[in-house]
């Protein structure tokens, strides 16, 4: 009650818990206060000479607000919310943003129930974001489509923060009125804006767009804060932006900075954490530390009006890890709303199953054979070259030496699209990898050396789909994803062995078999990412934004 928390401040009556002898990140004030911190009711009710019912003796650890990563998207880890949260609760995040645009556009509103339900089996505050492209651009074809009208309905009836990242760029330029008609109907709008400048970034923030995560360039991240986007420094698995654009930050504009890791897989959260390996990553390039913690945890709050988080402070949600450094490598305790949720990098709550059959057996394409991937090589026919990240360059070949075949296959049974390319950059040898991760339509991507074993990996995936790798057109490594072909129901230990399993086969066929290699496979349909991609039709251009 509010009296025994007003009490408890003034010292007429014990607190719940007193975190004593820490030092106190302050990011409010932007200092480091020595002290100890009470807690009542889940509120924090101020730094001082309080007693407690309970009381800790951190021992001069570092007492600090919980993290909040600004923007994700759990299907990535390919586990469930309630496991996702047992996965970075013990890494320090209390709260998350969440795009669940990769379930909603394999299930559509059938899996956004889902992610909700799941996520309310968990202390971690979820704060889902309405998908706003799904699919994401008029020229996917996904397993569901939530246009303007039903956009309206949705953030309605559901618990929605506000809109999902906009990619559809050429949509919001162009006024399209079923676009104009989602962006109306939020009050917050996450952005995705890779490479737009000058008028046509104008025009994307007319739109109501907030913030962007899609930055890889200083300048690029200047421009959009002053023009008054926020700016989210993505560290994920695929696209690692920490070190170019914290160079960016500065004590006039740190008000404009988070964290988010976006896409980041599961094996990379367990061993270092999610925005604790921000932090670390950033206070070892230089950045004050007090900064730091601004950005992990203060900002994100003010973005998306998440009253009364963010800082130790009194009145203040008792969200608050505690940690021997000062970089957050060592992290003892994390309390979500005054009560302990992990303890030594272990999770402290159990997760309710949540029932997986409406987003399952999303799988509905007949055997493939050999002949379904016949293509002749023609050099005046632009070949996808992969790098170190998620842009994508047309390159041309004289021959196909050297060269992979990568196809993407509708998987819905409603068109019966089959793209197909060559690929440089992976150099796969008498082996086939398969997977129904595709961003953002979640078709199945797979490139091989050859037909016969292409076909083998994308047979042996089933109705429920995964990731499967093939060497000599036999299966050596295949990892179920019952939930919409993204995520796997089982916990998060041995959904890490599983994928380990998946990568250790991939390197047997392909000297970039890693999880970049995996990752990067995710990404080639995605028509967002610049410069080529391959969709379900063909190749696609898409700085000019069409098929080629």
């Amino acid at each position: 009650m509010l009296k025994d928390i007003i009490n408890a401040a003034l010292g007429k009556e014990k607190a719940d818990i007193v975190l004593k002898n820490g030092r106190i990140i302050d990011v409010l004030g932007h200092g480091i206060i020595e002290g100890n911190v009470g807690i009542k009711d889940g509120i924090i009710i101020g730094i001082g000479d309080y007693e407690g019912i309970e009381e800790i003796d951190v021992k001069g650890a570092y007492i600090a607000p919980g993290f909040v990563d600004s923007h994700i998207h759990i299907e990535s880890a390919m586990v469930t919310p309630a496991e996702y949260a047992r996965a970075v609760m013990p890494k320090g995040v209390t709260a998350i943003i969440a795009d669940p645009h990769e379930i909603a556009n394999v299930c559509g509103e059938k899996g956004l129930r889902f992610m909700l339900e799941s996520g309310k089996s968990v202390p971690l505050d979820i704060h889902f974001m309405l998908p706003s492209c799904v699919p994401a651009t008029p020229f996917d074809h996904s397993g569901a489509v939530i246009d303007g009208e039903m956009t309206e309905r949705l953030m309605a009836e559901y618990d929605f923060k506000g809109l999902g990242e906009m990619m559809n760029f050429p949509g919001v330029a162009g006024c399209d009125e079923d676009v104009l008609r989602k962006l109306e109907s939020s009050r917050y709008t996450d952005g995705h804006a890779p490479m737009i400048e000058g008028m046509g970034l104008n025009a994307y923030i007319c739109g109501g767009i907030d913030n962007d995560h899609e930055c890889d360039s200083c300048e690029n991240a200047l421009e959009k804060i002053s023009k008054g986007m926020n700016i989210f420094i993505r560290e994920g698995t695929g696209a690692k932006n920490l070190e170019e654009l914290i160079k960016a930050v500065t004590p006039y504009n740190l008000r404009h900075f988070a964290f988010c890791t976006d896409d980041k897989h599961l094996s990379e959260i367990l061993k270092e954490g999610t925005i604790s390996h921000c932090i670390d990553k950033a206070v070892g390039l230089g950045m004050d530390p007090v900064d730091a913690y601004t950005i992990a945890c203060y900002n994100p709050c003010i973005f998306y009006d998440l009253r009364g988080r963010g800082a130790v402070a009194p009145g203040f949600k008792a969200d608050i890890i505690v940690t021997r450094d000062i970089n957050c490598t060592d992290i003892s305790l994390v309390f979500k709303d005054g009560i302990l949720a992990a303890k030594e990098g272990k999770a402290l709550f159990v997760s309710d199953k949540t029932d997986i059959s409406q987003v399952t057996d999303t799988v509905k394409i007949e055997p493939v054979t050999a002949e379904d991937f016949n293509k002749e090589f023609d050099k005046n026919e632009p070949v996808i070259e992969l790098g170190n990240s998620l842009v994508t360059n047309a390159v041309y070949c004289n021959s196909r030496e050297g060269l992979s075949l990568c196809a993407n296959i509708e998987r819905y049974g409603r068109t019966g699209n089959k793209g197909l390319c060559f690929v440089k950059g992976l150099d796969i040898t008498n082996g086939a990898i398969a997977q129904t991760i595709g961003h953002d339509s979640h078709n199945i991507s797979v490139i091989g050396s050859d037909g016969e074993n292409m076909a083998a990996a994308v047979n042996a995936l089933g109705k429920k789909g995964g990731i499967a790798v093939v060497q000599n057109k036999e299966v050596i490594a295949y990892m179920e994803l019952a939930v919409g072909g993204l995520m796997s129901d089982k916990a998060a230990d041995e959904v890490v062995r599983e994928h380990e399993a998946v990568v250790s086969a991939a390197k047997k066929i392909s000297p970039m078999g890693s999880n970049m290699a995996l990752m990067i496979l995710g990404f080639i349909s995605l028509l967002v990412i610049p410069h080529i991609k391959l969709g379900d039709k063909g190749l696609f251009d898409v700085d000019k934004f069409r098929y080629i």
